[in-house]
């Protein structure tokens, strides 16, 4: 998984070495929207085929072949991370991820959530996940510009920036509630002690969630608060989780290594779908 991740870094910023050095204060960071989304893509599908039989239970019991569709998924993910980074045929990549995202929402996520409907975890799960697929949708509309297609592209982005809004949203009130969790996607894991300052950035990076999403949400300087709000959370991937997953693969068991580097992957992937409907969004809206 860190291998994989490495590679596809490398990769992705070789292709948009041209951008960065042509954009100027926060457009460099908008600039990283394909290697912040890639990264993750590249790390996820590793750890499908490192952990097929695993991951092959969490298929639905009505799906056929659990373990095929692990490794299918897992080479999937590694195809569209290496199209997302390079920039090859991302209105393809980028639609067929989105799909794949809603999918995993409707056969797994939704079940889910409507289970156990008090617990929050399942729910952030299903917002994380199509906060996910929406950032694909955007990869592809703003891909597909210029190309005679302007209707698509605008429904693509348009559906992305409506889901990563309400996620943003969603993921800002679990924060407020949940101060003390690692920010960002908040989910299960705690901010280690030893980060200072952990009830400042839970509320900070609440307030910042809020205000960015109810923007995106309502169509409002949509490229402005996506782009301080994708910088805040790759800011919180930099600062925040990448001590943790240093933390994580020092410690000897393989599944703190995984955890850690999946709660990294998790959060960058969020910050890739932000920084994509930044880059998407017109600079005038």
């Amino acid at each position: 998984m860190s291998a994989a991740g490495v590679v596809l870094f490398l990769i992705a910023l070789w292709a948009a070495k041209t951008d960065i050095a042509r954009s100027g204060g926060l457009d460099k960071i908008v600039a990283l929207s394909n290697l912040c989304f890639a990264i993750p893509l590249a790390v996820f599908g590793a750890e499908h085929l490192s952990a097929a039989q695993g991951i092959s239970q969490a298929v639905p019991s009505y799906v056929p072949w659990h373990l095929f569709w692990a490794y299918f998924v897992g080479f999937a993910l590694l195809a569209a991370s290496l199209s997302i980074a390079t920039t090859i045929q991302v209105r393809w990549s980028g639609l067929l991820f989105g799909i794949m995202m809603f999918s995993f929402v409707a056969m797994m996520d939704i079940p889910g959530a409507l289970a156990t409907p008090r617990e929050r975890i399942p729910w952030t799960l299903l917002l994380r996940e199509l906060s996910f697929g929406g950032g694909g949708w955007i990869l592809a509309g703003n891909a597909m510009r210029g190309q005679g297609r302007e209707q698509s592209t605008s429904v693509l982005i348009t559906v992305g920036r409506v889901l990563v809004g309400l996620a943003a949203i969603f993921f800002a009130v679990e924060t407020f509630l949940h101060p003390l969790g690692c920010p960002g996607v908040p989910l299960e894991k705690l901010m280690p002690e030893w980060i200072p300052g952990r009830l400042l950035i839970g509320y900070l990076t609440g307030a910042i969630l809020l205000v960015a999403g109810a923007s995106i949400l309502l169509g409002r300087k949509t490229r402005m608060a996506a782009t301080y709000l994708g910088t805040w959370i790759v800011l919180l991937v930099v600062f925040i989780y990448g001590p943790i997953l240093i933390a994580a693969l020092a410690d000897p068991s393989t599944a703190v290594k995984v955890e850690g580097i999946n709660y990294f992957a998790d959060t960058l992937l969020f910050g890739g779908a932000i920084l994509a409907l930044a880059a998407a969004a017109p600079r005038t809206d």
